[in-house]
């Protein structure tokens, strides 16, 4: 096994920069390898056998629900019959009233933001720091459609849970009662969640409403991209040249450390696993979202499920997005806990503040920690997808 999936990474990626932000690499000169996981001509050839040894290793991308390995699995008479009717009656409908509301808030966005001049900082562009009724509109909307788009498909219910850590202190980042309750009161720069599929955004604009890491393509898209200007996105910039562009990770610790000191500003969201998993386990964290040495507000989350698991792991994102709409009813749960301040030593170590609030959220989110990373999720995508090329 380990001579045949070699191959895979004869040419190893560049290193990329760590800027916490849920993405592989923000900087614009980090090399970003930007292969689609899913690629069939990346397929070395395995066999079962092999592959169960390679599922143990990367056991938080295996899809373990009834649809099986990569959404490609064996169906029961029954599920096909529900994916059947599902298909003719209820996915045309969700995707209607999904487009519906894409269009509506691309309107409200596009008219609240009509004679105004984006907000440009370090090559970046957003409508986030626009004031007044216009940016009220805006937040209030986005995050009712958020809410009806999850509601559309079949997240009816959501559960959320306000925790409170068996084990944390009364004062975790000073010895002084004063200023413990003076920190006590101080706004998180960060909102910290694991990352289990691209609902987790929804439910985040839905909650809080904001600002995200994407793609710098993403602002040109139809609809999409004056959306993700109003979020207030962090543009990664791999073309930028310029030599006072700070990159990605400094202008996500400058967004952060806004948040922190000023309520107005949007409140920054971090995924620091740097890709989904199936939501049982939490990777690695990296430090990008914990520079500022700001604060942080972690949120965990679940997709309960019993056909269809809602992860984003192993699975192509047209078949996700079809098996997504064609169940009636989805599940999330989302556990709260408090803000988490950073101690002195956790300050002055980034690494350090990033590994304890991880452990914090494995612990109270019961999900096992893991010390794999997408190197392994490309790995094991790869070996899927040369065992389905034998069939």
């Amino acid at each position: 096994m380990e001579s045949e999936l070699k191959d895979l990474n004869s040419k190893p990626a560049k290193p990329v920069p760590d800027d916490g932000s849920g993405e592989p690499a923000h900087d614009d000169a980090s090399g970003k390898d930007d292969r689609p996981l899913l690629k069939p001509d990346l397929a070395p050839q395995v066999s079962t056998e092999e592959l169960q040894e390679l599922e143990k290793k990367c056991a938080a991308y295996v899809r373990r629900d009834a649809y099986g390995t990569m959404g490609r699995g064996e169906l029961t008479v029954k599920e096909k019959v529900l994916l059947g009717l599902a298909l003719v009656t209820l996915v045309p409908i969700r995707v209607v009233l999904a487009m519906t509301i894409l269009v509506i808030y691309y309107l409200i966005c596009r008219i609240c933001t009509l004679f105004s001049v984006p907000n440009r900082d370090e090559e970046q562009e957003d409508y986030a720091h626009m004031g007044g009724w216009r940016r009220a509109v805006i937040v209030q909307c986005g995050r009712s459609l958020s809410r009806l788009m999850l509601f559309v498909l079949g997240f009816y219910w959501i559960n959320e849970t306000y925790r409170i850590p068996s084990d944390a202190q009364p004062n975790p980042t000073t010895d002084c009662k004063d200023e413990s309750e003076e920190e006590g009161t101080e706004r998180p720069g960060a909102i910290i969640s694991n990352h289990v599929s691209y609902l987790d955004i929804l439910y985040h604009m839905s909650s809080s409403f904001p600002s995200f890491v994407a793609k710098r393509s993403v602002a040109k898209l139809p609809l999409v991209g004056l959306i993700s200007k109003c979020l207030g996105c962090v543009y990664v910039q791999r073309e930028s040249k310029s030599s006072d562009f700070k990159g990605v990770s400094g202008v996500v610790t400058e967004r952060v450390k806004e948040a922190h000191q000023n309520n107005s500003a949007p409140p920054m969201m971090l995924f620091p696993e740097g890709t989904t998993t199936n939501g049982d386990f939490l990777l690695p964290f990296k430090t990008g979202a914990f520079l500022a040495k700001a604060p942080v507000l972690p949120v965990i989350l679940r997709y309960p499920y019993e056909r269809f698991s809602p992860a984003w792991d192993s699975i192509s994102g047209v078949r996700h997005v079809i098996f997504l709409f064609c169940q009636f009813v989805n599940h999330i749960e989302v556990t709260r806990l408090p803000v988490y301040y950073p101690s002195q030593q956790e300050k002055d170590d980034p690494k350090l503040y990033a590994t304890n609030v991880r452990r914090l959220m494995a612990s109270e989110g019961k999900m096992t920690q893991s010390d794999i990373g997408l190197a392994e999720k490309r790995v094991y995508h790869a070996a899927l997808n040369g065992l389905f090329s034998q069939c």
